[in-house]
């Protein structure tokens, strides 16, 4: 009787065992038929972006550059980037405006001129990190057109170009939140175009 009683616990042991911790690791890995993979590779946790401290820094830098911008005719980052992009290419046109202002504006000389460029650049370089299998779907053609056109004026302006995509660290903050987390923020910090 004793070795019936302690079979049925073992065997009840291992059912609990299987229900409670291996059937739902097994499960939650499995995507849906159907389901693309690439749209969970272009996600980013929502708590990266509810971190005061590299959000005030990103927003400082932004201000004290904006400062020095004096053109206000032109618009770096906004809406024009998503022309002709679908919803679901979002987040990868963001990691590639990202990736670009990182290493051709933030990690030149005007690293020396503003305060916190090298902690949001860190930042920003670490979301783009996390994003390294963020693929685009369908034609890429628009994507590249759309940062050739952004690159394209930054350089028309010059060394304000840098200034100016420096400026603008608060929208690209708020621009590749809104596309890459799955709760897209409401309102935020906006400026005219």
């Amino acid at each position: 009787m004793a070795s019936l009683q302690t079979l049925s616990r073992s065997f009840l042991g291992w059912v609990f065992f299987c229900c409670c911790c291996c059937l739902p690791l097994l499960t939650s890995s499995l995507p849906l038929k159907g389901a693309s993979t690439a749209h969970h590779a272009c996600r980013l946790r929502k708590i990266n972006f509810q971190q005061p401290y590299i959000r005030n820094r990103t927003y400082t830098l932004a201000k004290t550059a904006s400062a020095s911008d004096k053109d206000t005719d032109n618009r770096l980052i906004g809406q024009q980037l998503f022309v002709n992009i679908r919803e679901n290419n979002r987040c990868y046109l963001m990691k590639r405006v990202v990736e670009f202002v990182v290493k051709d504006v933030l990690l030149t000389e005007v690293k020396n001129q503003y305060p916190y460029v090298e902690e949001v650049a860190q930042f920003l370089a670490s979301l783009t990190s996390e994003l390294s299998s963020c693929k685009f779907s369908g034609k890429k053609e628009h994507i590249e057109m759309n940062l050739e056109q952004m690159k394209n004026k930054m350089e028309q302006l010059g060394e304000n170009g840098k200034t100016k995509a420096i400026g603008e660290l608060d929208l690209l903050f708020d621009y590749l939140e809104n596309s890459c987390t799955d709760a897209p923020k409401k309102g935020g910090n906006k400026k005219k175009n």
